[in-house]
């Protein structure tokens, strides 16, 4: 079968915005919802197990019924982001599932104070449900009461929440002004990031001195935004709920020991040589002295291979069938039901994903394929998503997704298997050096960039409780970048104001760590693959096949994974290292 560039259909979801079923399934959550409040003079510790299983089933069907109006909404508007209706609909689905949240919160709450010893007994009785009951628990300690718990809900729609909204109202307005051919261009920052990545040394370093000229007009004011948020979330989450750090909130959302983290960022801190070493070779490349912090992306060998749609898809798909003919077939059936979106259009969301629904779902996903060999890199990635979904599709609606660390287990690993596979078959060596300096690149953004900024969040909550002023976190964070790029990069002064344009450490603090998590994760299975071979291929399945169903650190002991192991981590290192090796024999 052929398969051309297409738009997906999302008759699987609901017909339309107008349809009745659409209109009906919010009546059904309205309905389910009214129901669930019935059963809360119900809940006692002594409950028998059926009537308690049957609370849990009711909260899976209102969670199933919200998820299919949130996707439709949400792949909606990807699709044309220009679309009022999708854009109305966004607003009016995000504020009825906080309002539904808000009405059946008292189960979670009064599930957390029911006593061990009946807690055990219910849980035993579970099944899959098991887990999703567990971590809820695992909140106990730093949970306040039901009505603390709505004042907190409240004052961060227009706290934390607004602060969030404002940054963005005031940073997405932003417009950058680059002279391109003799003529002043002015653009957003997407429209920026071709120049900051482009093959003209003067116009990258043209590009990053505006990108940071506007962040740096509004640093102070977006500096003193990030220090609120800061202490917000100190307040909230270590003097009101008693965490012991500003990280280790993130790390029990992620369900993942604060020693395991620990022992991740300083690997990664012992590892930067590393990338030094491959920023030195890739200086040599370019043929200059030493890399500027401006040249970090810059293309090498810029071989402008094309690649067909449909070469693509079979590509990836004898990538898959050569680890496991099960793994193709899934990924075929993305293409077959009609769930990908892959045609570049005006006014569609950029980059890619994939949006799993429901477990007894085929995932969406969405692609803006341009024929690089870059865009057949990111089908594999998006498509191992939808495969590791579909694999865990036997588990509760609670827990067929995988926590954040582990999401990016089957995607990187697809990545990688298609890299090996196009490395093997290419004879064109500038296509061969592009592939294995986008890897590093690649691995450099998501790997020692991402651990260097959660070592930046800790570092500043940590100041800003101290009274640190911008212009001190501004000075912390050029000490951060120094440690990063060693004697390797030039640094110059202009990236201080870099830390105010990182969304992530704003809307999400800590969330970072979980992109090196998953890449180390997937360079140190990889390694384990290329030992053992067949063998690890059903270990492997396992590990996919868990979805969200255990604690990442149970899931992956089971597969013989240490991840509190510092020499657990330092094996993706070896991986990168032998990367590196391979390019310096270009």
């Amino acid at each position: 079968m052929a398969y051309e560039l297409t738009k997906w259909k999302l008759d699987d979801l609901f017909p339309g915005f107008e349809s009745p079923e659409l209109q009906g399934a919010f009546d059904n959550v309205e309905e389910e919802v009214t129901s669930f409040e019935g059963v809360r003079g119900k809940l006692k510790p002594d409950m028998d197990v059926e009537t308690f299983l049957d609370v849990v089933k009711a909260s899976e069907s209102t969670t199933r019924i919200v998820n299919k109006i949130y996707a439709f909404t949400g792949l909606s508007f990807s699709s044309d982001t220009q679309d009022q209706t999708a854009q109305s609909y966004m607003a009016r689905v995000q504020q009825f599932a906080a309002e539904m949240g808000n009405r059946t919160l008292f189960f979670s709450l009064w599930w957390k104070e029911v006593d061990e010893k009946n807690a055990e007994r219910l849980m035993s009785a579970a099944g899959d449900y098991r887990y999703y009951l567990e971590e809820m628990r695992n909140f106990k300690p730093h949970t306040l009461s039901e009505a603390e718990e709505k004042i907190i809900n409240i004052k961060d729609v227009t706290g934390s929440g607004a602060l969030i909204t404002l940054y963005d109202a005031i940073t997405n307005r932003y417009v950058y002004k680059l002279e391109v051919d003799g003529e002043t261009k002015e653009l957003t920052r997407g429209q920026l990031q071709p120049y900051v990545q482009g093959p003209d040394a003067d116009m990258r370093a043209k590009a990053y001195q505006e990108l940071y000229r506007v962040y740096g007009a509004d640093g102070p004011v977006l500096g003193q935004m990030y220090q609120t948020r800061a202490r917000d979330w100190h307040n909230e989450n270590v003097s009101l709920r008693k965490f012991s750090s500003a990280m280790s909130v993130r790390n029990l959302v992620n369900n993942v020991p604060d020693e395991a983290v620990e022992a991740l960022l300083e690997v990664t801190r012992k590892n930067a040589k590393v990338f030094q070493r491959y920023f030195k070779i890739k200086a040599k490349a370019l043929g200059v002295k030493k890399l500027r912090r401006y040249d970090i992306y810059a293309p090498v060998a810029n071989a402008d291979k094309k690649f067909d749609y449909n070469d693509a898809t079979k590509m990836v798909f004898d990538s898959f069938n050569d680890f496991d003919p099960k793994i193709a077939e899934m990924a075929k059936r993305v293409f077959d039901q009609e769930h990908v979106d892959s045609e570049v259009r005006k006014g569609k969301r950029d980059g890619a994903f994939c949006w799993s629904v429901l477990p007894d779902m085929t995932p969406y996903v969405l692609l803006n394929y341009q024929g690089r060999a870059r865009d057949v890199a990111t089908m594999a990635h998006e498509l191992g998503h939808a495969i590791h979904a579909m694999l865990a599709s036997h588990h509760t609606t609670f827990t067929f997704h995988s926590s954040l660390p582990l999401a990016e287990t089957a995607s990187t690993f697809g990545e990688m298997m298609l890299t090996d596979k196009l490395l093997a078959e290419e004879k064109d060596e500038a296509v061969r050096r592009d592939i294995l300096f986008k890897q590093m690149d690649d691995a450099f953004a998501t790997i020692l960039r991402q651990v260097y900024f959660a070592l930046f969040e800790r570092d500043a909550h940590k100041k800003i409780q101290e009274n640190a002023s911008v212009d001190d976190l501004s000075a912390l964070y050029m000490e951060n970048l120094k440690e990063q790029f060693g004697d390797a990069v030039e640094v110059s002064d202009d990236f201080k104001w870099e830390w105010v344009s990182i969304p992530h450490i704003y809307h999400t603090p800590f969330y970072v760590y979980a992109y090196s998590f998953g890449q180390l994760l997937v360079f140190s299975l990889y390694q384990q693959f290329k030992a053992e071979g067949d063998s690890f291929k059903p270990k492997y399945l396992k590990i996919l096949s868990a979805g969200g169903s255990e604690a990442p650190a149970k899931i992956l002991a089971e597969a013989g994974v240490d991840i509190r192991s510092a020499k657990f981590w330092q094996g993706g290192f070896d991986v990168l290292s032998g990367m590196v090796d391979q390019l310096e024999k270009l």
